[in-house]
């Protein structure tokens, strides 16, 4: 039994927090928490104390990351990458980051596609103890259309890719995709059903037909998966959460009708807000960039902010991926995403609700609160966060305990 005592808890369950806190764990899980003084110190607990002005708070929640990826800012690196390093090299890459991820508070991850198998057999390492890294779920392959976001061309002809991508064609293709990954071990499937559009004036298109999309979230559906769906707005964004999609990514423009069916129907919004600004950042200070891609990243970066906020006004289930592989690296950026949900409008109370309670509820991990019954995944912050959240990503004042174990402070 261990008894962790701070100045402070923070829950995750959103009430203001409990000063003079206190919780209790036996085993991987909570007994009990609330303040020191009502809970006490159990005969034979072992005690360990926060730093005066500390806090306790749930293990950080990511749902959307490419652990198979470096983060490195170059436009071609996530297909370049894929095309040069061996699939075991990037499994091994993989283990580093899961392991900067998890020294930065984060405990559970959602990764959105990573080539081979390499991230479903990096969740299973972790499960096993062989290896140390944040709770995984992963989807293996993102399915596209051939030539979609993530079957890209350019490659000569005599080019060819072995499990690098799942490529689909109609609905009956969708459904054979969907139990490939199945098979694989996917814990969720990704879609790509509509991406941004950058050779007209339009800000989006769809990729996939409305077909293929009900097809891919029926079958996904009927075997318990949730379908994650890589979007950008307008009516494919409309269509692929009537055709059933369970969480839209990015989804940069979103009108007030969707909106209003994203709450009938509990789709959950994955803002993406750091990738957001790391991509657009990028495409603007490169003066050569094409004139509709400098239109789009402008586009979504200014609108971001409003979507936000009318998504926040709505109702709408929200939760934090960082989108950390592309454009951001693993760890020291994660924690980008609660500073700028707190830019956007968010409390700081709410912005670590999202990180970790949403989180782990999207995820279907048992963890995220620190109530009697969940996982002790959690943090021990030197500091308090609801006066300044950006200390949660110093990990240098973390100490981070994944079903009550502490976990390394930095990969050695």
């Amino acid at each position: 039994m261990k008894l962790f005592r701070a100045d402070r808890l923070i829950d995750g369950c959103g009430g203001p927090p409990v000063e003079g806190a206190a919780v209790l764990v036996e085993g991987d899980r909570v007994v009990d928490a609330g303040r020191a003084a009502d809970i006490g110190v159990p005969q034979g607990a072992e005690v360990i104390d926060a730093p005066p002005g500390g806090t306790l708070m749930p293990g950080l929640v990511d749902v959307h990351v490419h652990l198979a990826y470096s983060g490195q800012v170059a436009p071609d690196a996530f297909r370049a990458e894929a095309a040069t390093i061996p699939y075991p090299a990037i499994a091994l890459r993989a283990a580093r980051f899961a392991r900067e991820t998890l020294a930065h508070g984060y405990t559970s991850v959602r990764d959105m596609h990573a080539p081979g198998g390499t991230i479903i057999d990096l969740r299973d390492a972790v499960a096993e103890g062989l290896v140390e890294g944040p709770r995984i779920r992963a989807c293996g392959l993102g399915l596209t259309v051939t030539g979609g976001h993530m079957d890209q061309p350019g490659f000569a002809d005599h080019m060819s890719f072995r499990d690098m991508n799942g490529v689909c064609e109609g609905p009956v293709g969708f459904r054979a995709g969907v139990r490939a990954q199945i098979k694989r071990g996917a814990d969720f499937i990704k879609l790509n059903p509509c991406v941004s559009s950058r050779v007209d004036e339009r800000l989006w298109r769809f990729e996939m037909t409305v077909d293929e999309i009900r097809a891919a979230c029926d079958e996904a559906h009927e075997c318990g998966l949730m379908v994650g769906a890589h979007t950008s707005g307008g009516p494919p964004l409309t269509a692929a959460i009537e055709a059933g999609c369970d969480t839209v990514e990015h989804a940069h423009w979103i009108d007030d009708a969707t909106l209003e069916l994203m709450v009938e129907r509990g789709t959950w919004l994955v803002p993406t807000l750091a990738v957001n600004e790391a991509s657009s950042a990028y495409v603007l200070g490169q003066p050569d960039a094409p004139a509709l891609t400098r239109r789009w990243a402008e586009r979504s970066e200014s609108d971001k902010w409003e979507r936000l906020e009318r998504a926040r006004k709505a109702g709408v289930k929200v939760a934090a991926g960082s989108d950390a592989g592309f454009f951001l690296t693993h760890g020291a950026a994660n924690g980008r995403e609660i500073e700028l949900f707190v830019q956007g409008g968010y409390s700081e109370l709410e912005a670590i609700s999202i990180a970790t309670a949403a989180g782990a509820d999207l995820l279907r991990i048992d963890a995220g609160r620190l109530v009697a019954g969940k996982l002790a995944d959690l943090l021990i912050v030197d500091g308090n966060p609801l006066e300044d959240v950006r200390i949660l990503r110093d990990p240098g004042r973390l100490r981070v305990f994944k079903g009550a174990e502490e976990c390394p402070r930095r990969p050695g």
